[in-house]
């Protein structure tokens, strides 16, 4: 909030405000929706597998973020009014444990996608022995393992986040960690096809590769949906952090509600795409809709 309100004094930039009404509401439509995915996996014991245990753990990344910024709105809205001060200790303490969420929110969010990508790859390219490889013990470790190093290094991040040798490699780590992500993807459909000749003689083996496919291609939208929402926030980091004083850099700061925003229209998205392409979680969702009913 100080660097967007610097900004201002150093470029002709209007700042871009998003209604606080706006903000809560597609906060809450995002924590609710990734809630109700949550439900539907935990009630429908046919998605207890590895796959959909990592697509949670996506959907509590999202509902982090939605709530990291439903937070940073109130602390906002409170320091305008003054019940809150902008220096206090508790303040700045309540500050680095949003960040924390925030920084967890997106460590999260790009593990799951690198596990989902890995569980996929694997299904794709491995489907006599992915049972026998992505057992449901191994994929919870995985995820306890994924959750212990963000939370370590969230509150690492938010801790010294004013070191250059601590937002230097987590600004880094966003880019590799796509770059990885998206040569699997690359990797997947390249060797899509040939890999398909070689199965074809298996019973059920057409359907059963056209199903893996689909999903990888769902997959892909997911990192396609993760990139537009997440990048021009990363992006808005490294500009305040490095070039504060630029007036291009502050020009693009301007923007800084505009990106908030879509982080949590992020979480409104994959949730979409969930019920949209999955028919297991659309039949569960008919079934708890009429069910409530």
């Amino acid at each position: 909030e100080n660097i967007s309100d610097f900004s201002l004094n150093i470029t002709d930039c209007t700042q871009v405000v998003v209604p606080e009404e706006v903000f809560f509401t597609v906060a809450a439509a995002g924590i609710l929706e990734n809630l109700l995915i949550l439900i539907a996996v935990v009630r429908n014991k046919n998605l207890h597998l590895p796959m959909y245990f990592f697509i949670c753990s996506l959907a509590i990344s999202d509902m982090l973020g939605s709530l990291y910024k439903t937070l940073e709105n109130i602390f906002i809205i409170l320091c305008k009014m003054g019940y809150l001060t902008r220096h206090g200790d508790f303040e700045k303490k309540l500050d680095d444990a949003m960040d924390s969420m925030f920084i967890l929110s997106l460590l999260g969010s790009i593990f799951s996608l690198l596990a989902i990508a890995a569980d996929r790859y694997i299904t794709i390219f491995y489907a006599l022995r992915y049972h026998n490889i992505m057992t449901l013990r191994r994929a919870l470790v995985i995820l306890a393992i994924i959750w212990a190093f963000c939370a370590g290094s969230s509150i690492a991040i938010a801790l010294f986040s004013y070191e250059a040798a601590t937002v230097i490699p987590f600004t880094i780590l966003f880019p590799l960690m796509m770059c990885f992500i998206l040569c699997l993807y690359v990797h997947m459909f390249l060797l899509a096809r040939s890999h398909a000749k070689k199965i074809a003689s298996l019973p059920s083996s057409t359907a059963h590769h056209r199903t893996n496919m689909k999903g990888a291609i769902t997959l892909t939208i997911f990192l396609g949906v993760f990139l537009c929402c997440w990048a021009p926030f990363v992006l808005h980091i490294l500009l305040a952090r490095f070039c504060p004083h630029n007036p291009y850099c502050a020009c693009y700061m301007s923007i800084f509600h505009v990106n908030g925003t879509l982080i949590m229209c992020n979480a409104i998205i994959n949730p979409m795409i969930f019920a949209f392409r999955s028919p297991e979680l659309r039949s569960t969702f008919k079934k708890m809709f009429y069910c409530s009913r």
